[in-house]
């Protein structure tokens, strides 16, 4: 059974940091595709960071220079640590698996509230 299960969420004062981790479990983690999406009450999913087998990492520009992807193929778990923390940046955020297109996989999303 696959399971993603996301941690680090909280309550933290704008211009802070939070890392969120995501340990998975029933995959072949080193051969999947890694995201964390968010979604902010009211609003879409987005897609936050991605960061491929290989290490190569994407993000949205709106988090670009104070969030940092990252993977440690030997625990199957990804991160996100996240600094300069806006209140913007309030959501639900969401661990994502992708190996190919038909092997897809979602945590249950951990919450992060920016506020003072």
């Amino acid at each position: 059974q696959v399971q993603l299960v996301e941690s680090g969420g909280g309550l933290v004062q704008p211009g802070g940091s939070l890392q969120l981790s995501c340990a998975a479990s029933g995959i072949i983690f080193g051969i999947y595709t890694m995201r964390w999406y968010r979604q902010a009450p009211g609003k879409e999913r987005e897609l936050v960071a991605d960061i491929a087998p290989g290490g190569t990492t994407q993000y949205a520009d709106s988090v670009k220079g104070r969030f940092t992807i990252s993977r440690d193929n030997a625990k199957d778990t990804v991160y996100l640590h996240m600094n300069s923390l806006k209140s913007e940046d309030t959501a639900d955020y969401y661990c994502y698996a992708q190996y190919l297109n038909n092997r897809v996989y979602w945590g249950k999303g951990t919450q992060v509230t920016v506020s003072s």
